[in-house]
């Protein structure tokens, strides 16, 4: 039961000796062991082979994660096939388009962290020598990373495709086309006939949320960075040629167990910058903000809000994807996908080329013969781009340790207004469905950051129905919450330090003028130092909405945004690694 094999390319694979494995199969005192296998139907030359988890997300819960079962399978054939025994289990993802606007959000971003504690526990319970991870929704994509990289075993991130487009009366449309007709609606622009016509047309097949929103823009991540393999992210979850990606994905991960190229090998600094890189290019979601810093945790690299605005400032905004453009995610996918983005940022030289992947090549490597199409204006050349960075990171009195802004699409990134303060987002959406506001207003929202929430909630709903009324850029509207990769407009997320824990944005009041300048990088309220200070000493926290749980244990643990919400040390702490079992 030790003796070498090799995979389908003829890559010689590690002894049974050397793998974790080894301590549920080898050796006399293992027979109880390899009994559980025998009573799945295993035999002893099944046994003598690497375990090689294969996890996904599947559920009935959404289309998002649908179709992934069969993405799955896939995975396990090309795992067989290349000489390993696959073993697949699933893991949560609670989808946020459904847990929108409501109590429900207060779970998605703690669901990140439950997914990666969950793929770890799975993998070392049970001593499976490498990993193949399936995930579509937002959350599902950050959290198998990060378990991949805490597990440090070879491993691959396979993401499950976007959904197709809609079509409502002769144009595209998504999810977020959805939302904001919630708004038409409250404004009498839209009536209940075609608010129901929409809602029926919007989302006609499997697959994550069709815009550069957060499940789209992790997936840019996941290849730029490394974890995925290359052009494997763009095609839809529908089309038949995924089964092929997700086969050639079981085989790959066996060729990286053959050749001992590990996660922590592959995310480097170099290739955080090259994610940061990409997410600001294509006018992705600032939940990309968040997502880093927590990945780069799972291997020591402290990666902040600070190191990815620096990176945004200096990166050429190419795309036209929704919600800042006019393109959906299958319109991506036709003219290259994810490559195409990467190959204008390397020829730009604003990639580092030189950075290793899960294909054991280089990223310049992978791009060898990607080019970018003429007559198309999905992804334009650097030289054709029409501005600096969708996205922007601003700081100031406001915000001494960050906030997020997404640019893309809007005609002008500088605001000044009176603030209009609610503690929580069902009151702001009250305020904004009842229309209780006027333009020029800045809407505070607080008290929804990761502890204050707790879970540190999206505005999707809030900014939806602004934009449905058509004051997505007449009012702002600043959080220490976060918003959906569907949001737009003058929208700032991520105030940190946040208002549970005493930030300023916690002693902000009505009518207080609040001063925003994308070109300048700046948030400020407009009062003076000894007035903030005096707010300060008169602050005092409030008491967290739930007292136990998953969310209560969040609240207590989770850390400012703008080091990513993290909720344990990361590598830095690390005293055992699992891949050296």
């Amino acid at each position: 039961m030790t003796s070498l094999s090799r995979t389908r390319r003829g890559a010689e694979l590690p002894a049974k000796t050397e793998l974790p494995s080894r301590h549920v199969t080898l050796g006399p005192h293992r027979a109880p062991h390899r009994s559980f296998y025998y009573a799945m139907g295993l035999g002893p030359e099944e046994i003598a082979k690497p375990f090689v988890g294969v996890v996904s997300c599947w559920n009935e819960a959404a289309p998002c994660n649908i179709a992934l079962d069969r993405q799955a399978a896939a995975v396990k054939e090309g795992v067989a096939e290349s000489g390993g025994l696959p073993r697949e289990f699933c893991t949560i993802s609670v989808t946020d388009s459904l847990a929108m606007g409501h109590e429900g959000m207060r779970s998605s971003l703690v669901s990140r962290e439950v997914i990666a504690d969950s793929v770890e526990l799975f993998i070392r319970g049970h001593s499976y020598d490498a990993l193949v991870c399936v995930g579509s929704c937002d959350k599902s994509l950050p959290g198998m990373m990060m378990a991949m990289l805490r597990l440090n075993v070879p491993s691959i991130f396979l993401y499950g495709g976007s959904i197709l487009p809609g079509r409502f009366r002769g144009r595209d449309v998504t999810v977020q086309d959805v939302f904001e007709a919630v708004g038409a609606h409250q404004a009498g622009t839209m009536s209940d006939e075609e608010l129901h016509e929409l809602e029926c047309v919007a989302c006609p097949s499997a697959g994550t949320c069709g815009g550069q929103y957060t499940a789209n823009t992790m997936a840019c991540v996941s290849e730029a960075i490394g974890l995925a393999m290359p052009g494997s992210t763009s095609a839809p979850a529908v089309y038949s040629n995924r089964d092929r990606i997700a086969r050639n994905c079981g085989n790959a991960v066996m060729d990286l167990l053959a050749s001992g190229l590990r996660p922590r090998q592959i995310v480097t600094r170099e290739a955080l910058e090259n994610a940061a890189r990409v997410v600001a290019a294509s006018g992705g979601s600032t939940n990309a903000a968040l997502h880093l810093p927590a990945i780069a945790n799972e291997v020591g690299i402290e990666f902040t809000l600070a190191d990815i605005g620096a990176i945004f400032a200096s990166t050429p905004y190419l795309t036209s994807l929704k919600p800042g453009g006019k393109y959906v995610a299958k319109d991506l996918y036709d003219v290259g996908g994810v490559p195409v983005i990467m190959r204008a940022l390397l020829d730009a030289g604003l990639l580092h080329g030189d950075c290793m992947t899960v294909s054991g090549r280089t990223i310049a490597q992978n791009l060898e013969g990607v080019t970018i199409p003429p007559n198309q204006d999905v992804v334009r050349p650097v030289t054709e781009t029409m501005k600096t960075g969708g996205l922007v990171v601003l700081s100031g009195n406001l915000a001494p340790e960050g906030a997020i802004m997404k640019v893309a699409g809007l005609t002008h990134a500088d605001f000044r207004g009176p603030a209009r303060c609610f503690d929580s987002e069902e009151a702001a959406f009250e305020a904004v469905k009842q229309h209780a506001y006027q333009k020029g207003d800045v809407l505070v929202i607080r008290y929804e950051g990761p502890r204050g929430g707790p879970g540190m909630r999206e505005m999707l709903s809030t900014t939806a129905a602004l934009a449905g009324q058509g004051d997505d850029e007449g009012v702002a509207l600043i959080t220490d919450g976060r918003f959906s990769g569907a949001t737009r407009g003058m929208s700032i997320g991520h105030i940190s330090p946040e208002a549970a824990t005493g930030g300023p944005i916690a002693l902000v009041r009505d009518g207080d003028m609040i001063a925003i300048d994308a070109a300048l990088g700046r948030i400020d309220v407009e009062i003076d130092a000894e007035e903030l200070a005096r707010r300060e000493k008169e602050w005092k926290p409030r008491v967290t909405r739930y007292g136990s749980g998953a969310l209560w244990r969040f609240a207590q643990i989770a850390s400012s945004a703008a080091s990513g919400a993290i909720t344990h040390p990361g590598a830095a702490g690390e005293v055992f690694d699992y891949s050296s079992l």
